[in-house]
């Protein structure tokens, strides 16, 4: 075991997995299509834009537009590696949880809309417990989750 585990905070690194899940998730839905559109950009003729301003004639300026578009194709590819690198670390450790588990990660975490104290309350109301015991279930699930990830 390399001695750099045993310093991280497997607790924030857990929570900054689970906040990270959104944005991974949408990057394998639509990088198909953000590829597809700067393919488009490329390949398309410019307009011209009418501004009654002289312009200056840049011979390679449809040179510049292609690169950048290959330079923008290959971020969005590798954006898109890292995302499939990442779910193929995450999903394991979250199938593996129990389904209450997920129910009060997703609430404390994944629920951008929603306060924590919105949260414990839809906690509370689901299992019918006080708020103490709402932040118990959370943080034995949260550190649970740690686990899975990261080993003890």
């Amino acid at each position: 075991m390399n001695i750099v585990w045993q310093y991280l905070d497997k607790r924030s690194a857990a929570i900054s997995a689970l906040k990270d899940y959104g944005s991974m998730a949408y990057i394998l839905e639509h990088t198909g299509e953000d590829i597809a559109l700067v393919q488009d950009r490329m390949t398309a003729p410019r307009a011209s834009v009418l501004s009654g301003m002289p312009s200056a004639h840049n011979p390679t300026a449809g040179e510049a537009r292609l690169a950048s578009g290959i330079d923008e194709i290959d971020v969005l590819r590798e954006r898109y590696r890292q995302a499939l690198e990442y779910m193929e670390w995450f999903r394991p450790a979250w199938e593996a949880l129990s389904e209450d588990e997920r129910y009060v990660l997703t609430e404390f975490y994944l629920n951008d809309g929603q306060a924590q104290t919105d949260a414990v309350l839809n906690i509370c109301e689901r299992y019918a417990i006080e708020r103490s015991s709402a932040y118990n279930r959370k943080n034995r699930a949260l550190q649970h989750l740690a686990l899975l990830l990261f080993g003890k």
